[in-house]
């Protein structure tokens, strides 16, 4: 699915039952309600897209006869004659050297696939695939007929780049369809690659391992039906095929039931069949036309699951099974979770987390690192361990194992290396987790009797001098630049080699820790209010029993969340971190159960009045873009990594965990996206309001050439909020230009096939960037809650690895120093600021009277912005009716 200005999108938040109403879990988008019917969008859309393709037909022809009139010519091969056309090869030669930006030959033909598609370009022998070879010929179809283009050269130049970036969009899925359209004996090693890539993101198969899906790579065929009703198989026929659905969806019927559901996309039918080997079930009818498929047929599935079982290795002790390892094929580096056989390894898929722990201290490296491209187990394991064991447990009863003392010389160098092992897996363990130790009271106690019993070992002593002098080598590249350091300075002169879990303070003024205490608002149903001191992670229970004891209160008291738009929402006892997590202009009341329905939003949850667009008139787009990318790399950079963890599977379930900086991350993309909403709706003049939709636009621009997708995101999603893409009056005032860049801005934020173009785009970007966070937390929760945490009463260690991969993601996008562009550096925000301190308005005449670089700062951190959605429509509805 494609964004277009003339349709209305909302991002709507995924929640789960057992989290807090504002706990952020995923995105989708839902097309509003002003199109008249989904078959209607579709088909237009469809329409749309079809004649900008011709139209990027047009323009490729027309440029390249210009620029190499020669190429297209009359050939013979192989004693056939074949009049004005072009070889592949030379296709994709040309779009090379036009300094079209592509970085590969696959991109160009996935360029001239989407033209092959479409009929625009053709094989001059009606073969479906473009390829890249001397010895295939196209031509262009009918395209002369299309509307000419600009003929003025600069005209022509912006055309030709504004086509290639039209194309490239569509290219990828193009490339991806051809390389399924191939028997499975034909795809190259690269374009295994590349469905591998894909099936990662396709939730009907995420419980499966790598192995298994890289195997389903080699075998799947690509299947398509046009019409709408047609049957792909019946009930009660033999099954012969599972399938999962590619593009489109099916209805499941069933004799005497008529209609009982229907699957779309990423959803799978058919294995049941299989692997009973019993008839179908029920029926699948097509429910629109143009379905594809994926299919594996009956033997290939069957062969899978026979190679799953044949390289699958159980141990078991006392009859039980303690570690499940499967055997893969053996990659170039060093691997810590392998027992090495021949070409082989293997690597943990499930065990108890004892087990899985021995494993590891067994087989890693004395110079295992963390971010380790080659063997991230160490790092896969230290990030999730705190799922399925805690923190003391893990190193207390290992640490009392591996660091006592044997005395049998036999068994001497194996005792001796498997201290050694343990004792850098601690050195990395406190690098990673640095100042989130703090939290764990055991954790003091237990470094300094490691350091106790190290220091009357010489070997270990040196040893531990080596990983505190890479530590400092790797500190930046480990924590990511600019970011906090979660490391710890450790030093010996107190004679404890882990005294105090001192941190660097460097850049950490911005970091909330669990400890920390941050001043609750917490108002009456009159709106009088007090403020107090509470922890990050006080629970409801800890702030309503304050509040009753310093106010007299003696009847039982709710906390309740209201938001501007007067919702309610009545809190737990054990709810915990309440306030972090409150959204965009939501306050906390204290209440009786009488009063919870006389409650009311506050004056100033409904935002402003006036738009502050004179204020933005003397901001430039790109200095505004600087000082927001400033702004949030500050608050990217706050958030350890591990956050991530405890969002998915619920902080509650973490001893002293906090989430409080990814939700403040959280609001800020909300915070920015009813921004744009607000100043666009509150501006009342229709040139002034083309001019800050210009502004936006360009901000846009600017955020996306800065690599600050998050931000990117959040204006481009203000807008094309209902309430600013029905001002058509307005939209058609921009200038041309201006409607070509956010055509082709909105096309980063097609999420159609699971977001495929954000992911390429990002995919070519080197860090520092700041990335699309509620993706990754979307794709966080899919993977949680589409595999379980154990199997048969073993830790699903290859979920574990899933997760673990993903976060290290979020985390390389960091690993290189951000240097502020703006005039104004990083500067310290104490986090305990004062309750009662006014907000500067984005509209208040206080704001507009000041124009220093200071002003701009406190603007860019305190929006004031509209939230109701309803009275944002009003508003858009004022100023144009209709």
């Amino acid at each position: 699915m494609h964004f277009f200005r003339s349709y209305s999108y909302e991002i709507q938040v995924e929640q789960r039952n057992d989290d807090l109403p504002s706990s952020i879990q995923g995105i989708r988008w839902t097309p509003l309600p002003d199109i008249e019917s989904q078959e209607e969008y579709s088909q237009t859309l469809k329409q749309v897209v079809s004649l900008k393709v011709w139209r990027a037909a047009k323009v490729l022809r027309t440029c390249l006869l210009n620029i190499s009139p020669t190429l297209m010519r009359d050939r013979k091969h192989h004693f056939r004659s074949h009049r004005q056309c072009c070889s592949g090869k030379e296709l994709v030669d040309w779009l090379m050297s036009i300094g079209s930006g592509l970085q590969s030959r696959s991109q160009a033909v996935g360029i001239w696939q989407v033209l092959v598609d479409e009929g625009a370009l053709v094989h001059v022998r009606q073969e479906p695939n473009f390829q890249d070879k001397d010895s295939q010929f196209y031509r262009f179809f009918k395209v002369e007929h299309f509307l000419e283009p600009a003929l003025n050269d600069k005209d022509m130049e912006d055309e030709l780049h504004e086509s290639l970036v039209f194309l490239a969009q569509l290219g990828p899925a193009a490339l991806l369809t051809m390389i399924l359209r191939k028997p499975p004996y034909q795809r190259t090693e690269e374009e295994l690659e590349v469905i591998f890539e894909e099936l990662l993101h396709i939730k009907a198969i995420s419980h499966l391992s790598n192995s298994v899906k890289k195997e389903l790579a080699s075998v799947l065929v690509f299947e398509s039906h046009t019409k709408a009703g047609t049957v792909l198989f019946s009930q009660g026929e033999k099954g012969t095929s599972w399938y999962i659905i590619w593009k489109g969806s099916v209805n499941v019927v069933i004799h005497g039931k008529g209609l009982v559901t229907t699957l779309h996309e990423g959803d799978d039918f058919g294995q049941l069949a299989l692997v009973n080997d019993a008839p179908r079930a029920a029926s699948i009818v097509l429910r629109e036309d143009n379905c594809h498929f994926l299919r594996v047929d009956k033997h290939d599935f069957n062969r899978i699951l026979r190679d799953v079982e044949a390289n699958t290795v159980r141990l078991k002790e006392h009859g039980k099974v303690v570690l499940v390892l499967e055997k893969i094929p053996q990659v170039s580096g060093n691997n810590s979770q392998t027992a090495v056989s021949g070409n082989h390894k293997y690597t943990v898929m499930s065990g108890t987390a004892d087990k899985i722990l021995e494993h590891l201290l067994e087989n890693m490296r004395l110079d295992s690192t963390l971010n380790n491209l080659e063997d991230s187990f160490v790092e896969d394991f230290l990030l999730t361990h705190s799922i399925f064991i805690p923190t003391p447990q893990l190193f207390l009863i290992r640490f009392h194992e591996e660091l006592s003392e044997d005395n049998e010389p036999e068994k001497a160098t194996y005792s001796l290396n498997k201290r050694q092992n343990t004792l850098r897996l601690v050195s990395l363990w406190v690098s990673l987790y640095g100042r989130l130790l703090q939290a764990e009271p055991s954790v003091k106690s237990l470094l300094e009797k490691l350091s106790e019993y190290i220091s009357r070992d010489p070997r270990l002593l040196g040893i531990l001098r080596e990983n505190l002098q890479d530590r400092k080598k790797t500190r930046i590249c480990d924590v990511g630049g600019g970011a906090p350091s979660f490391g710890l300075r450790i030093t010996q002169s107190q004679g404890n080699l882990f005294t105090g879990l001192e941190e660097d303070q460097t850049g950490n003024s911005y970091t909330i820790q669990a400890h920390d205490k941050v001043p609750y608002d917490i108002y009456r149903a009159d709106h009088s209010y007090v403020t107090a001191m509470f922890p990050v992670n006080a629970t409801v229970q800890e702030v309503i029993s304050s509040f009753m004891t310093k106010n007299g209160y003696h009847r039982d008291q709710t906390l309740v969340k209201v938001n501007s738009s007067g919702e309610k929402v009545c809190l737990k006892h054990e709810d915990i971190g309440v306030f972090t997590s409150l959204g965009v202009n939501e306050r906390l009341f204290i209440c009786s159960s009488q009063e919870l329905s006389t409650l009311m939003p506050l004056p100033e949850q409904l935002g402003p009045n006036t738009s502050s667009d004179d204020v933005l008139d003397l901001i430039s787009s790109k200095d505004l873009a600087n000082q927001m990318t400033e702004n949030d790399w500050n608050l990217f950079k706050s958030i350890h990594q591990v956050e991530l963890l405890y969002h998915t599977f619920g902080k509650q379930k973490f001893r002293n965990a906090t989430t409080a900086n990814l939700e403040r991350f959280m609001k800020r993309f909300n915070e920015v996206q009813f921004w744009v909403v607000t100043e666009v709706c509150l501006c009342q003049d229709d040139e002034r309001r083309t001019q800050l939709l210009r502004k936006f636009i360009k901000l846009a621009a600017n955020l996306k050439e800065q690599k600050n997708l998050n931000s990117f995101f959040a204006v481009m999603f203000g807008l094309s909020n209902t309430s600013v893409s029905r001002l058509s009056r307005t939209w058609q005032r921009l200038p041309n230009k201006t409607r070509k860049l956010y055509s082709i801005l909105e096309r980063l934020m097609d999420p159609s096939w699971n977001h495929r173009s954000y992911r390429l785009a990002v995919a070519k970007l080197s860090p520092p960037l700041i990335p699309f966070l509620p993706l990754i937390l979307k794709d966080l929760t899919f993977l949680h809650e589409g595999n379980r945490s154990t199997l048969d009463n073993l830790v699903n260690f290859e979920k574990m690895r899933m997760i673990a991969k993903i976060i290290q993601t979020f985390h390389m996008c960091r690993s290189q120093v951000y240097i502020p562009l703006s005039p104004l550096r990083s500067r310290p925000l104490h986090i305990l600021e004062e309750a009662n301190m006014p907000r500067i308005s984005a509209s208040s005449e206080y704001s507009m009277t000041l124009r220093s670089p200071i002003t701009t700062w406190a603007y860019i951190q305190h929006m004031n912005v509209i939230d109701n959605q309803k009275r944002l429509m009003e508003l858009s509805r004022s100023l144009e009716p209709s």
